[in-house]
Parts: C-alpha cells; structure tokens; sequence
C-alpha cells in the first residue's frame, strides 16, 4: 500500500494488506481517539488503494410511496399519522407523473421508500392499496417499480423488513435494495432506547432480511447510524457483521454511514448532534474495516464540511436529487451537483455518476435491467457523462 509504519502492530497489519480481527479493530478505534490523523491517513491511503481518485454519486428522484408506518423510532421525522400534512400517499398518477417530470431532468435513480408494512397498523392504507388494486405494500412497490422503469428510470426500494418473496418480484425491477442494519446490538431496543417502539429495527430481524437478500442474489446498500446512544463496541461490532454477510454473500454493494441530528417533534430532540470528530473516526474505521467496500457519507447531512470526508476514506456521497427534497431529512438540503463537482476537484477527486447498481455488481442482475443500463452507460459502467450533466 504505502511506506507508512506506525509504533502500533494492529495498524501495521493493515499496512501489509492483513485482516484485521475484531479485537484489533477495537484496538485501533480506542488508539484514534487520540491518534486520529494516523487513522485518517490509513484509511485515505486504503481507499486511493482499492477505488482510486473517483467519487460517485446516483442522480436520483425520491418516491415517497407511504409515510405511514408501524414502527415509532425515537429520532424518525419521516414517519406521518393520519390527518398530519406531512401524510404522503402516492397514487399511481402521482408516481408516473413525478417519473416523467425526473426522466426530463435525467436522473437515473427512482427511490421508491415507505414506512415499515403500514397496511398492519392503518386501515387507511390497507384501504388505499385496496383502491388502487393491490393487497400489500409490496405488491403496490412491485407495480411502481414497473411504472417508473418504463419511463427510464432503475428503480432501488427501501421499505424496511420485506419478505423474500416481496424481494424475489422486485428484483425483476429493482437493480438493488436498501435495508440499514442502523446497528447490530439488541441494548437498543430496551425501554428508553431509540428502537424500543421499532420491533422491525430488532438487528436479527434485520440480518435475516439481508440474509435473505444475498440468497436472492440481489445488489444491497445497508449502513449503520451514528450518534444514536451506541457505544464504540456496538459500532465495531456492527461493522462486523455488515463484513460476514458480504463475506458469505457477496452483495452487499454500498455501507452508508449516516450521522445522527436532532429533530423537533421526536423523543430524541435534545440528544446532541453526532461530534464531528467522533463520526470521523468512524467512517475512517469503516475503509479499515471494509477496505474493498464503497463507503457513503449523505453530504446533506454534513452540509458545512462533507468534503472533509474525502480525507477518510468515503468513495460515495450516494443519491443527490433535483427535484426531491430528502423527505427522511427534510431540514437538510442536497448540495448543488456542480458544487459537489467543484469540491471534488479542489482535492484532486473526479466526480463520477452511477446508476442504483454500483459497476461491479451489474453482473448480478437480471439480463433486461442489464441491457438497459448498458444504453446510458460508459466504458467503466458508470452513467456516460453527457447523460448527466
């Protein structure tokens, strides 16, 4: 990798390109906390090792299908009750419509996100997918990824603990999945904690599902939430777990870290922000950790200095929108494409856009998605540039 070499052997065996172990990895993360530069410097030299000088994004359109959901969680915004005016459910007029209007303005992405089966707890939804000739909120998501593809756009779903065979029909549409393991330890589901009201945010609820997904063979973003009242342990250990599945499955295409805010209206309003520093090591941990992985931070949510972020380790800033706000973060704006063009440049990083499906994991799906992705795409399977510009 590079001639760096530190007084410390867990680092070093990262160094020589070894594995590290979890005990190491504990090691290291207590090591940065006052050792922070050297972590960085390793993990920027790990990511220009495996992924180089580009950076990608996905140009995307955010289908907020249903708001409503089963699972209260301590810090969620996203979430509507009825009669609130934040309360999205999109007929499939509103899907086609907001489709055409994003094809225009080319994006390549349609994020399709609702909350957690919301047909179990409201009898509006289940009356609402019934008006619209559907049983379920998979089967309505499966029919809104077919809408949306035809006019263009890959359609990626995130909508929480979906059964295999809801994930086995999007896959004919989907060219990927998203399901955030938010973190591997059961201590946050007790009372007090912000998963205790979220059964579906239960992690071996959560394994299973990405479990799942690697059998299917489907191309799966996860990641892990930071600053939630998790301990350093729990993030390492989560790390972890993310690193056995992709090592027994081979799937998992992206790890986002996203860094916790406090929002008005929820329990967790005067919990503090995720420090900086804190968030820093750990996305640097990540690229230890996963050295081969594409690692996201949302920019968004860093708004002063995502690009900081270069310098740890990150290969992706994930999906930036121009048409939809990010409605799980609503107060958080996407930056500018071009700003996010000009602040790669300024390190020496070239800004590449991608489809929902990074380059390496186009192989995994099925041959129809392929043979359209392969019309917008250039020689590296990344989205040609004169598409998105």
């Amino acid at each position: 990798m590079s001639r760096l070499e530190f007084d410390f052997e867990p680092l070093n065996k990262v160094l020589e390109g070894k594995e590290i172990t979890k005990d190491d990895a504990y090691e290291v993360f207590s090591y940065s906390k006052y050792n922070s530069e050297k972590i960085f410097k390793v993990a920027s030299n790990l990511r220009d090792s495996h992924k180089g000088k580009i950076v990608s994004f996905s140009k995307k359109v955010f289908f907020n299908i249903v708001n409503l959901c089963r699972d209260t969680c301590s810090y969620c915004t996203y979430k509507a009750e009825i009669g609130e005016s934040k309360l999205s459910m999109m007929n499939i007029d509103d899907v086609k419509n907001l489709a055409k209007s994003a094809a225009k303005l080319r994006c390549v992405e349609a994020l399709l996100v609702t909350g957690e089966s919301p047909e179990q707890k409201y009898d509006e939804a289940s009356k609402w997918l019934r008006k619209n000739g559907f049983s379920s909120t998979g089967e309505y998501l499966a029919h809104c990824s077919e809408l949306v593809l035809a006019e263009g756009l890959f359609p990626h779903t995130n909508a929480g603990n979906l059964n295999k065979s809801e994930m086995n029909d999007l896959k004919k549409t989907n060219v990927s999945m998203g399901l955030m393991l938010e973190n591997s330890s059961q201590r946050l589901l007790e009372k007090g904690m912000p998963h205790h009201d979220a059964p579906s945010k239960d992690p071996r609820a959560r394994i299973q599902i990405l479990k799942n997904a690697g059998e299917l063979k489907i191309p799966m973003t996860t990641g892990i939430l930071v600053g939630i009242g998790e301990n350093e342990r729990e993030i390492i250990d989560s790390l972890f777990t993310i690193k056995k599945l992709h090592e027994q499955f081979e799937n998992i295409q992206e790890v986002i870290l996203q860094n916790f805010e406090p929002k008005q209206d929820t329990r967790m309003k005067d919990h503090p922000s995720t420090p900086q520093q804190y968030f820093k090591r750990i996305v640097a941990m990540a690229r230890i950790i996963l050295p081969e992985m594409n690692i996201q931070i949302p920019p968004n949510l860093s708004p002063t200095n995502y690009n900081d972020f270069l310098d740890v380790g990150i290969n992706d800033w994930g999906g930036i929108s121009p048409i939809t706000v990010d409605y799980v973060n609503p107060e958080f704006a996407w930056p500018q494409i071009n700003t996010l063009e000009n602040k790669c440049a300024e390190q020496s990083f070239e800004l590449k856009a991608r489809f929902p499906v990074y380059p390496k994991f186009i192989k995994m799906i099925n041959p129809n998605l392929k043979e359209k992705i392969e019309k917008l795409s250039d020689n590296e399977n990344y989205v040609r540039r004169e598409f998105w510009r």
